[in-house]
């Protein structure tokens, strides 16, 4: 660092790395009166975050003068928690296994290393929501920048263009893997890492899935033979988790499973898994194509993203094979328009599809501190919900208090909630539904009968979790609240309300009690 000084008022600032170790000469050429006193401050004191000081993760490191960084690669067997504190570990490496260990340690699906104009922001997403961990000093940006990219082995000389590439490291027995993608920016490259944890313990059926008969409507359809079952839902929304709790069930000695994905998420034991390589020509369709000839029972595809995979994955699931894949859209009536919009004929897809899995996640509140209220009918009518109609429900909000505060929850660190619970929508082909898909029939008819056949829609199914006490209506909201999903849980409860839950014979609009068994209507 170069030296120098600066008279500002009685004061005289002279940097120096190491102020309190009595080695500084320049500090030795100021003059000693009894008056002058020396008073050292940090130039790597972390600004605040969000208004507030949380704990540094980086306290006891000597960043003063970490601003380069050595290119060496570390080796993927080599553990975190030993390369971070071992010796000879400069500041900027242990700065980073900190980071990764961090990340770990606290559920967190990605790491976000933003450079800002005044600091280098570092964010975890937890449950979904990203959370401020740490603001570094500015300086720093270029030597954490490529500490990233020397252990993704990317180019570290390349600052102009997004580039790909992946860590995996060992962590208390484990091998962990992290997806690395870098975006130049204004201020900076800014990296976002996925974490991927290989040897994570798979969910079933029965532990995903909490409403009955959603669980054995969809345990049903992953018993078929052959045929097609679309998982849809936005990224990060546990698709990989469901087709994974589906292939578990399916998981025999006797039956020969193939999965293509990317890349690989999960090991699963028994089962043939195979990762995309788009740069050798090796992508989701060629890979569809291989299987086919592997004697194939059961295949995942991870994404139908082009209609040569669309048609393959069909042509499949027409020939005697069950396959599994995701698509991207909103709900599970949106899936025939989408794969419309690819190119893929209408009776080929009335012809193979078994069922079509729309799903979300939601935050799960804190068993440890959830609070009961009760809400406003305004704010129940908003759900289409009336409030005469729950007035036996018990309804919880989330105890949201800020880390290190008096009455901070240590179950969930303050956050109000701990982990999620996932929110499905599951239509299950028919007769009536595959003779409307063939003629091309409108989404808004293809949800409309759908429903008649009691599919229960994404906003039902997570006004369910509220009364279980499980999350919240502001959660809800976040996440499920659309006019579209409304109004068709508006005419689900509608057409609900036409059958009698006791018998099951249809109901006519003016009737109060049911004339087959005598039941009063709902």
């Amino acid at each position: 660092m170069r030296s120098g000084r600066a008279l500002r008022s009685r004061y005289v600032e002279c940097p120096a790395a190491h102020p309190t170790s009595g080695g500084s000469p320049h500090l030795h050429r100021l003059p000693s009166p009894k008056s002058l006193s020396m008073q050292p401050e940090s130039l790597t004191q972390r600004p605040q975050v969000n208004g507030t000081e949380p704990t540094s993760l980086f306290h006891d490191l000597d960043l003063g003068q970490a601003t380069t960084v050595q290119p060496q690669r570390a080796a993927e067997t080599e553990d975190l928690e030993a390369s971070s504190s071992g010796d000879g570990v400069s500041p900027v490496m242990s700065l980073v296994d900190r980071i990764l260990i961090e990340s770990l340690t606290t559920g967190t699906s990605d790491v976000h290393v933003e450079p800002q104009e005044d600091g280098l922001l570092i964010r975890f997403r937890q449950d979904g929501v990203l959370r401020s961990i740490d603001k570094l000093p500015r300086t720093l940006v270029p030597a954490v920048t490529s500490r990233f990219k020397i252990m993704a082995d990317l180019d570290i000389a390349e600052r102009r263009l997004p580039q790909d590439g992946r860590i995996r490291r060992n962590f208390r027995g484990r091998t962990m893997d992290f997806r690395v993608s870098t975006l130049p920016g204004r201020y900076g490259e800014k990296i976002v890492l996925r974490l991927l944890d290989s040897g994570a313990t798979q969910l079933g059926l029965d532990s995903l899935i909490t409403d009955l008969d959603a669980r054995k409507t969809l345990r049903d359809i992953g018993s078929k033979p052959f045929g097609m079952i679309l998982v849809t839902g936005p990224t990060g929304s546990g698709k990989s988790t469901t087709l994974y709790a589906l292939l578990s069930e399916r998981n025999d000695p006797s039956i020969n499973i193939s999965t293509v994905e990317d890349p690989i998420e999960y090991t699963l034991q028994g089962i043939t898994q195979t990762q995309v390589n788009r740069e050798k020509g090796y992508d989701f369709s060629s890979a569809l194509r291989a299987f086919m000839r592997q004697d194939p029972d059961v295949l995942l595809v991870g994404e139908t993203r082009d209609l040569e995979t669309a048609r393959t994955a069909i042509e499949a699931a027409l020939t005697g094979h069950l396959v599994l894949t995701t698509l991207h859209c909103n709900d599970a009536a949106s899936a025939f328009a989408r794969l419309d919009e690819m190119g893929v004929e209408p009776f080929l897809v009335s012809a193979s599809l078994l069922g079509i899995v729309s799903q979300r996640l939601v935050r799960r509140l804190c068993g440890e501190c959830r609070v009961s209220y009760h809400p406003n009918p305004g704010e129940l009518a908003r759900f289409g919900l009336v409030a005469s109609d729950e007035s036996d429900i018990t309804f919880y909000r989330a105890n949201t208090v800020q880390p290190g505060t008096e009455g901070c929850c240590s179950a969930c660190q303050g956050r109000g909630y701990s982990g999620r619970v996932g929110v499905y929508e599951i239509l299950r082909m028919n007769e009536s539904l595959s003779s409307a898909v063939a003629k091309r029939a409108t989404t808004e008819e293809l949800r409309r009968l759908a429903l008649e056949s009691g599919m229960k829609t994404l906003l039902g199914y997570g006004l369910d979790l509220v009364r279980q006490g499980l999350t919240t209506l502001d959660e809800v909201e976040r996440m499920l609240l659309t006019d579209t999903g409304l109004e068709s849980e508006r005419r689900a409860r509608a057409l609900s309300t036409l059958t009698c839950r006791s018998c099951g014979a249809g109901l006519e609009d003016e009737w109060l009690e049911c004339p087959y068994c005598l039941s009063v209507r709902n």
